[in-house]
């Protein structure tokens, strides 16, 4: 299936391709008509909040749906705490990454090679556009954006109204 971009971005962009309000609202069915088959996920603040030490239940059901229309899972976390992660992912038996380094796209090709899948059918969603927008576009794979779970300090409500302006000029708003 070809993937139906309404638009390109450059891929030295922080803006997404696509947006939305939560990790849940992004539907198997809308990443099927993009010829997703594998979906890279953030952890932190895009499937689990900062102090959230298990996932929530609309997370866990969310996750349950897209594993069973056949898409493939997999966790790039620039975060350097394995036991946080790993307990965020066997629950859902997804592999991961950590210190993904992103904005660098070398985890999200290493991710995808590992796995067997393309940039043509993989995309990453993330609630951060300078790390998370940003290392999709640069990797060649759709781009997700998610508003952040939760604010937990004020810097990450300062670093979202920074961000503001490149999530208005996504033209895919979902």
């Amino acid at each position: 299936m070809t993937r139906r971009l309404l638009y390109r971005t450059p891929k030295f962009s922080p803006i997404a391709h696509y947006s939305f309000r939560d990790i849940t609202d992004v539907t198997a069915d809308f990443l099927a008509e993009l010829g997703i088959k594998f979906l890279m996920l953030d952890l932190d603040n895009t499937i689990a909040a900062y102090d959230e030490n298990v996932l929530s239940d609309s997370v866990t059901q969310w996750l349950e749906k897209i594993r069973s229309s056949g898409i493939e899972l997999y966790i790039i976390s620039n975060t350097t705490r394995k036991k946080r992660v790993e307990s965020h992912c066997k629950p859902i038996g997804a592999r991961f990454i950590l210190q993904a380094c992103k904005p660098s796209p070398k985890s999200l090709l290493e991710a995808m090679k590992i796995a067997g899948f393309s940039s043509d059918v993989s995309a990453l969603a993330g609630d951060q556009v300078f790390t998370d927008t940003l290392a999709a576009n640069l990797a060649g794979v759709v781009s997700i954006s998610v508003r952040p779970r939760r604010f937990t300090n004020p810097l990450l409500k300062l670093r979202y109204f920074i961000e503001l302006p490149f999530r208005a000029m996504c033209k895919n708003k979902m």
